[in-house]
């Protein structure tokens, strides 16, 4: 094992701080703080300019305010106690045994611990290493197996420029920019050995040595660990290998799937930590297998397939993505230029290796494919919800000739999302006042949330009511930057100071722009839509968000397609796009909107977080049957949703143009019948009683079921340790806020 060495980035940045300060320095350096109450007007406070520039980083901050003014907050004596408050919360937090973990699933150590590995993380937005719903819930993954206390460690990537920055331009057309992130000044630390020099791996890759080196995230009680090829030691083409999330060609995918997997496995040994499972959420990871394997013949000297039952007992698989098209595989020469070396190194022939990726067996051209390597060499895998449980072993029945479609050997957990990093403070404010101060260690009590019912309707409505205005003034702030940057007309940029308005049905519309995500759905009928959003008694409003991959030239077209709408007379202070979509705007818009429009094509949407997200705000979901939603949605005897609306019910055809017609016009009566009549009916106060009724049982109703809390508790008692299932106790987080 290597000796980490003592001087770290936490004891350099402590010696800079005044001694009432100097925990300061421990609490930045984990994320912790990022679900933590008290934490963002803590570091705020420093410098607000400076925490904003740096996108919220606390380590940025401290790192970068003088020492007059460290020694200025170092006098304050509310400073020093709100300082020493939260140092002691985090001491207690990170010291706790007695966790819910512990109690259920003690054959899981911290010295031998979960590792899950993705290949992208969305912590925070000062670590951006994330693009969109796969990265944001393995962040809240780690989240939440931190609160449990589940021994897990995350094994991801280190990307220099991460996913890129989104604009605009004066055409709408999206164009794409890249900064390099500036590590050492993130929460962040590179690990090094006891001289003094970083810990790196070696790995083979397209005929070159590449040195590996490793950087740790504390994400509360779990250590992230990311690996980076950006080092002078390798081929400048290498160094890049970490440049870009999702950039490149099949020749860069490949090989960022090696480092990840291969890599991956050859880190953990690195730093001293021997897996009890691995975890691969998507396929990117699936490399990681072999290396398990080659590993353990090393150390055996058995064959692989003397090993791979054992290989197979210790990994477990999580799908995300329902179409064949959309998993990895790589064609057999691009495996002979990167595994050539590697497969001797298993005891194999090439036939033998190519066939463990293979969809079909005897096929010299068949593609190798990361979620058929997962599949075969993992005991367990799962899909996202029920109904991509379904697809998925409709999708895979191929890879089991023996077996019906049921019998598939893939199951389900459905997605949550991290409750206490998506509530509002605002509203979690409320939830201590009426369902306890500790509501938050219980996220998965249905009993709890059931108090919802409580809470004086005009109460939850002006907290909702300002977390609107302040979706707004984020939403103005940034058009007009946007405006200014493209050098648009003056009055055009001024009106974006008016633009939308607080007592207005707000809809929110934020995903990644592919075309099965229908962006475009609201715009199939554009005189309907004109005459609902410019309505001049009842009008309706709609924030639009999000970025389309770089090669997908259709998905660009519908934001085009939007922006030219947001300029439109008619309505142009009722519709807006917010542009480099991320963590913190997401924040804004599902605590802020009032309904989340989601109309994906059936069944491509796997699950969805997003909308889950604002359910712990009040907002309430206008969606497809789709993903999540179909076991979230919860309709009365007359088929009338209770908890929020079903867009086209349950009509489907093959027909994707006719389905499209038959979806937008049940979204537009949906809006005219049902929606905006139940917002605008309210009493004298301005109060919508009838809405405020749907708000709550959206709370209700889908904040118990879909947290990241019970889905890591069915992810320890359903895969890691499934011999803990019959262990009944109550789903208790570690108390963070």
């Amino acid at each position: 094992m290597a000796n980490v060495s003592s001087t770290n980035p936490i004891e350099k940045l402590r010696e800079k701080l005044p001694f009432p300060l100097k925990r300061l320095a421990d609490i930045a350096y984990n994320y912790w703080w990022s679900w933590t109450g008290d934490r963002l007007s803590l570091f705020r406070n420093i410098d607000p300019q400076m925490w904003h520039e740096s996108k919220h980083n606390p380590v940025a901050v401290l790192q970068s305010t003088s020492y007059v003014r460290l020694t200025q907050l170092a006098n304050d004596p509310v400073y020093i106690k709100r300082v020493k408050a939260l140092a002691e919360q985090f001491d207690r937090y990170m010291t706790e045994t007695d966790t819910w973990a512990n109690r259920v699933a003690p054959k899981i150590t911290y010295k031998n611990p979960v590792a899950y590995f993705c290949a992208e993380f969305g912590i925070h937005e000062s670590l951006p290493i994330y693009s969109g719903g796969l990265g944001i819930l393995a962040g809240d993954h780690l989240k939440s197996a931190s609160d449990l206390g589940v021994p897990l460690v995350g094994v991801g990537l280190l990307y220099r420029q991460g996913y890129f920055h989104q604009t605009l331009n004066r055409h709408g057309w999206q164009e794409e920019h890249y900064d390099d992130n500036p590590f050492e000044e993130m929460p962040i630390e590179l690990l090094k050995d006891d001289r003094g020099e970083p810990i790196t791996v070696s790995l083979e890759i397209r005929q070159r040595t590449v040195k590996v080196q490793v950087w740790l995230a504390r994400i509360g009680r779990v250590k992230l660990y990311l690996l980076d090829t950006d080092r002078e030691d390798n081929d400048p083409i290498d160094r890049w290998l970490t440049g870009h999330l999702y950039g490149g060609n099949q020749d860069t995918r490949i090989a960022q799937e090696v480092v990840l997997g291969i890599g991956g496995v050859k880190a953990l040994t690195a730093v001293g930590i021997k897996p009890s499972v691995y975890h691969m959420n998507e396929g990117h990871a699936a490399f990681c297998t072999l290396e398990i394997a080659r590993e353990e013949i090393q150390r055996t000297g058995k064959s692989f397939y003397d090993v791979e039952e054992s290989v197979r007992e210790s990994c477990v698989f999580t799908t995300h993505t329902p179409v064949p098209a959309g998993h990895d595989a790589f064609s057999p020469d691009l495996m002979d230029s990167y595994f050539a070396h590697y497969w001797p190194q298993l005891g194999l022939e090439r036939d033998q290796f190519l066939a463990l990726g293979a969809r079909r067996l005897g096929d010299p051209w068949e593609p190798f494919g990361m979620t058929v390597l997962a599949l075969r060499m993992c005991r367990a895998a799962n899909g996202v919800s029920k109904l991509h449980g379904e697809v998925s072993r409709k999708m895979w029945n191929i890879l089991y000739p023996d077996k019906s479609e049921n019998k598939v050997p893939i199951g389900h957990i459905t997605n949550g999302v991290h409750a206490r990093t998506w509530t509002a403070p605002l509203i979690a404010d409320l939830f201590c006042e009426y369902l306890g101060e500790d509501w938050s260690t219980r996220a998965a009590d249905a009993k709890m949330w059931a108090k919802v019912d409580e809470i004086p309707d005009a109460e939850i409505w002006w907290r909702h009511q300002t977390l609107k205005e302040r979706l707004i003034a984020h939403t103005r702030s940034r058009i007009k930057a946007s405006r200014v940057r493209r050098e648009e007309d003056p009055d055009f940029i001024e009106i974006a100071d008016s633009l939308l308005d607080p007592n207005v049905l707000t809809i929110g519309f934020a995903r990644r722009f592919s075309l099965y995500k229908r962006g475009y759905l609201l715009l199939l009928d554009p005189q309907r839509a004109l005459k609902i959003f410019g309505n001049p008694e009842r009008p309706v409003q709609i924030i639009f968000a999000g970025k389309s991959h770089p090669a997908d030239e259709q998905g660009k077209r519908v934001i085009q397609r939007l922006m030219e709408w947001c300029k439109h007379p008619a309505i142009r202070d009722r519709v807006a796009f917010i542009e480099n979509y991320d963590i913190y705007t997401a924040q804004k818009l599902v605590q802020g909107v009032d309904v989340w429009l989601n109309n994906p094509r059936r069944p491509l949407e796997a699950s969805g977080t997003s909308g889950q997200k604002v359910c712990f705000n009040g907002g309430i979901n206008c969606s497809v049957l789709d993903g999540w939603w179909c076991e979230g949605y919860i309709a009365d005897a007359k088929g009338k949703g209770t908890n929020g609306w079903a867009i086209g019910e349950d009509a489907h055809t093959s027909d994707q143009e006719l389905q499209d017609r038959i979806d937008s016009e049940s979204l537009y009566r949906l809006l005219e019948e049902e929606i905006v009549p139940l917002y605008y009916n309210q009493d004298k106060d301005g109060v919508p009683h009838g809405w405020v009724k749907m708000m709550k049982e959206s709370i209700k109703t889908n904040s118990p079921a879909f947290n990241t809390d019970r889905m890591i508790a069915d992810y320890v008692t359903q895969i890691y340790a499934p011999q803990s299932a019959a262990t009944i106790e109550p789903i208790l987080a570690s108390a963070s806020a």
